[in-house]
């Protein structure tokens, strides 16, 4: 078409040329002579039919201008169609991460005893997930993730990339729930839901930080709504726990498990194995937010009956035949000789357990000499020692029988 308008322009202008030239043809001199010889009258007769045909082309053109548009491709137009597409009418998950993203943090605990060598800043010793839940800064994240630190910095990254100094206000590490305050207004809360509303196949979406990967997004289906705690060996947890095949791990821990309409159901805290993961109700979380606030009016932190407790900061799952056999199936190195034990599934850094020798993946059969074959037995065992005594455990590490002595941490 381009093309098409500069040869009209072309036309018009030499038309317009031709047209000066007869009248200039017709103009006389005061003696009644034209101007040169070259104006004569057949050169006026020329010009005259030239003139004729170029207005009879003009015409033409005008009038079949659109005839070789009928032979291009026309140009893509977006129809009121597109929006009833697959892509989008099934994208649920794609609009439940738009509307709470914002709402999401990276939690970093910083060690100030250790510099990093490349940045010259304190070197990162762990790290989580959280979510906003006030607009004026408040953060509900796991207990695990951000206490039992000594001399760390707890520091959170917003979602538009600005980072804070983080203060824990509230902490419950029974509940395994804490909240950090963080200097900050006008924040975009998530909103919380109720999880005694969830069903089992429901549709879930778990945000967090794995592996330092913040903004990461995994989705599954609920498989079980209210999992006690004592399936699972969390002794003196009277929670029934969510259960999920949405992958979470390392870095998850605090994050949220929303349900489709946006609305937090859960809070990550734990995973077994692949598609096998935990989270904490958030009924459970409402009632831990609201007794925090009051605590806070008082000037406490945490719940009176947690106060002196021994704390070694490992995550553990009573062990069943079952479970062995599933994780024996994945792969792991498992002596056959095992039936019983306490899976560590996660040991926090710095930790007394850390510190004492113990990792992720390893099975506690012994402490102090008494077999332990549930989760319930260490809280016991534990409970019976005074003070920061050391305690001997035999645990299972790599298929090798291994003998440490974790010191525990003093809670108050």
């Amino acid at each position: 078409m381009n093309n098409l308008t500069k040869f009209n322009r072309n036309i018009v202008n030499r038309m317009s040329l031709y047209r000066s030239i007869i009248i200039t043809t017709s103009v006389v001199n005061r003696n009644k002579r034209f101007y040169g010889s070259y104006f004569s009258a057949k050169n006026v007769k020329s010009g005259f039919l030239l003139s004729c045909g170029l207005c009879c082309g003009l015409i033409g053109y005008n009038s079949f201008k659109d005839y070789f548009n009928r032979f291009l491709p026309s140009p893509p137009t977006v129809s009121a169609s597109t929006k009833t597409s697959p892509r989008h009418q099934f994208n649920f998950i794609a609009d439940v991460v738009e509307s709470t993203s914002k709402s999401l943090v990276y939690i970093e605990i910083q060690d100030t005893r250790r510099m990093d060598y490349m940045t010259g800043k304190p070197a990162t010793v762990s790290n989580g997930s959280g979510f906003i839940v006030s607009s004026d800064g408040l953060i509900l994240t796991n207990a695990h993730v951000v206490i039992n630190k000594p001399r760390s910095i707890v520091s959170v990254k917003l979602h538009d990339g600005r980072t804070f100094q983080g203060f824990v206000e509230a902490v419950d590490p029974i509940s395994d729930l804490a909240t950090v305050r963080i200097n900050c207004k006008n924040l975009n809360a998530m909103k919380l839901g109720k999880s005694s509303d969830l069903r089992a196949g429901e549709w879930v979406v778990a945000l967090g930080s794995p592996l330092s990967l913040s903004n990461t997004v995994t989705a599954g289906v609920v498989s079980c709504t209210q999992r006690p705690s004592q399936e699972l060996g969390l002794r003196g947890r009277d929670i029934n726990y969510i259960q999920t095949d949405a992958a979470i791990t390392f870095g998850n821990s605090g994050g949220p498990l929303l349900n489709l309409d946006s609305e937090v159901i859960g809070i990550n805290s734990m995973k077994v194995t692949a598609n096998i993961s935990f989270a904490i109700p958030i009924d459970y979380a409402k009632n831990f937010l609201k007794q925090a606030e009051e605590r806070l009016k008082t000037g406490k932190t945490t719940p009176e009956s947690v106060s002196g407790k021994r704390y070694m900061g490992i995550t553990m799952l009573s062990l069943t035949p079952d479970i062995i056999y599933e994780l024996k199936q994945r792969g792991s190195s498992i002596p056959d000789k095992i039936q019983h034990g306490i899976l560590v599934w996660k040991v926090i850094s710095g930790s007394p357990a850390a510190v004492g020798g113990l990792m992720a993946g390893d099975i506690i059969l012994s402490i102090n000499g008494q077999e332990v074959t549930k989760s319930s037995d260490v809280y016991d065992i534990l409970a019976e020692s005074t003070g920061s005594k050391d305690i001997l455990m035999m645990h299972v590490w790599r298929g090798k029988l291994i003998k440490i002595a974790v010191t525990p941490e003093i809670v108050e």
